[in-house]
């Protein structure tokens, strides 16, 4: 059973993730280089032939990505009404009974009774067990559990904590996302420092020019603080109301570049 949703567990990995590197068997999503095709230095169309195979690649590329993704939505449900108490690993293992569980993934503010979850299964046949499941008392609600229709965004597993230190780490660290642009870094950790009353050792502000928001993983001292900061969701930090959640990746110290000579 789940006695802890460990990201490092296979079954968090996404199934898209290869493992044929192991028995020298070549991943379906693998393609020579266009300039190593057979016979491409004796023709002089050799650059509309590689801008062809290249056309094809994509589109053959974009297939699988499609297909993919539909046979990942048919193996999800999603899960409403869900009881502000009720955690990943409580809600995985209700639905453990119907299948294996790929992803379990719990959405919203932690302080709302209308929270919602998205879970992935093996395989088909686990999701539409899972339909069984709607009116189950979870907590102090019923739960209601309908098919989905999206599928369950993977962690890049190079993202997941790859050490017992780092899955400590996790637990000291939180995903904050809403943030307004105009806040500095500094102003984060102020914010969290004084809402939780403890110290921020590490905290990584991140953003672009597409998005109006950004987004930070924060990590504190102590655990006690990281747990006080999902009670921050809501609060205003600038002009918008930030979201906090558990992080499922720690913040890792940056890696200095070697400088040239």
């Amino acid at each position: 059973m789940f006695t802890k949703l460990n990201p490092l567990a296979k079954e968090f990995f996404p199934s898209s993730y290869s493992h044929n590197q192991n028995n020298g068997q070549l991943s379906p999503n693998y393609f020579p280089a266009a300039d190593k095709l057979p016979g491409n230095d004796n023709y002089p169309n050799n650059r509309r032939r590689r801008n062809n195979y290249n056309q094809g690649r994509r589109r053959l590329n974009g297939r699988s990505f499609k297909a993919q993704r539909e046979d990942s939505i048919r193996r999800t449900v999603y899960v409403s009404d869900i009881d502000q108490h009720v955690t990943e690993e409580r809600l995985a293992a209700l639905f453990s009974s119907c299948g294996q569980v790929n992803d379990c993934r719990i959405c919203g503010d932690p302080h709302s009774v209308l929270r919602f979850a998205f879970v992935e299964f093996a395989d088909e046949y686990g999701a539409r067990a899972a339909l069984n499941l709607g009116g189950t008392m979870l907590g102090y609600y019923p739960v209601r559990v309908l098919p989905s229709k999206t599928a369950i965004l993977p962690v890049n597993p190079t993202f997941l904590p790859r050490s017992e230190d780092e899955r400590e780490m996790c637990a000291r660290t939180v995903y904050c996302t809403n943030i307004d642009k105009k806040v500095s870094q500094t102003e984060v950790k102020n914010f969290f420092e004084s809402a939780c009353g403890g110290e921020v050792t590490r905290l990584r502000l991140l953003g672009d020019h597409v998005h109006s928001t950004r987004i930070a993983f924060v990590e504190f001292e102590l655990a006690e603080s990281a747990i006080t900061a999902l009670s921050c969701s809501g609060m205003l930090l600038g002009t918008q109301p930030i979201r906090v959640s558990p992080s499922k990746t720690p913040v890792r110290p940056r890696v200095a570049r070697p400088t040239l000579h």
